[in-house]
């Protein structure tokens, strides 16, 4: 997609390293892994707030709608005048 390949990666790493040098690297990471649990945890949170509302207002209008009631077949038997008629 944005054309980033191992050693692309590798190259930023060791310019990482020079600049920041071998001790602060770690410190780095652990900083940039934190950000990110942080950003997403945040991104989680918002879309649960979003989708809440949605989710209880769905609920609701299931709940209100009108269920037409159910016909159930059972055995029909005919009646006298049917049954003549149909020998006739």
């Amino acid at each position: 997609m944005f054309g980033f390949h191992a050693w692309d990666l590798l190259i930023v790493l060791l310019i990482a390293l020079v600049i920041f040098g071998p001790k602060k690297l770690p410190e780095i990471g652990g900083a940039v892994g934190k950000g990110i649990r942080e950003f997403k945890k945040a991104t989680s949170e918002v879309v649960e707030q979003v989708q809440s509302p949605l989710n209880t207002a769905s609920k609701k209008e299931a709940e209100t709608k009108q269920i037409p009631p159910t016909v159930v077949a059972t055995e029909v038997t005919p009646t006298p005048e049917v049954v003549s008629s149909e020998k006739e």
